[in-house]
């Protein structure tokens, strides 16, 4: 009889990551302590010891996860916004199931941290109104991320295989960030 293999550790990265999984592959309606401690084979009340505001602190940290994105300094204000776009782009594409927490949750921890991050990156390349561009440039890759998700079919029960990368839809986007970036050397 082969030994049994002690159980892995709970932590909170454990337990995001599962929350993660299940909010993208059933729709956050779906995501329940007690069937996000069934997929991480401990009891729903083992989850409080690491999340103790529960069900309010997970959602808060689901939506940080999918927006604190940080990238280095590029050689102008510009590649630094693309940067930024970019990666904030994929990482709200691989989790479309927290999307909506994305839009409605106010900007806390890591999160506020990063458009701070953002903010001085900016400025620091020489672009006057970095608070504003900011804005303006999270406000593009949240709607252009929405777009895709609504259009790709992920929320649809009628879809079997929705949609998880567009051409056009990239094309899209790049087109709109250019755009928005030249708007912004102004």
């Amino acid at each position: 009889m082969p030994a049994k293999r002690p159980p892995v550790p709970l932590s909170r990265e454990r337990i995001i990551e599962a929350a993660l999984h299940i909010a993208d592959s059933q729709g956050l309606r779906r995501l329940t302590m007690r069937r996000l401690g069934d997929a991480l084979q401990v009891e729903a009340m083992a989850i409080y010891h690491h999340l103790p505001r529960g069900k309010e602190a997970l959602m808060d940290a689901l939506a940080e996860h999918v927006t604190a994105v940080h990238v280095e300094q590029g050689p102008t204000w510009q590649e630094t916004a693309k940067a930024w776009c970019r990666a904030s782009r994929e990482l709200l594409r691989d989790h479309p199931g927290v999307l909506a927490l994305a839009l409605t949750k106010p900007p806390k921890g890591a999160t506020a941290l990063a458009i701070r991050e953002q903010v001085e990156q900016l400025a620091d390349g020489g672009l006057e109104s970095a608070a504003e561009a900011v804005r303006a440039l999270r406000a593009f890759v949240f709607g252009s991320v929405a777009v895709e998700v609504q259009q790709s079919g992920w929320a649809d029960p009628e879809v079997d295989e929705w949609v998880r990368r567009d051409e056009r839809a990239d094309l899209d986007f790049e087109r709109g960030l250019d755009a928005l970036l030249k708007g912004l050397q102004t």
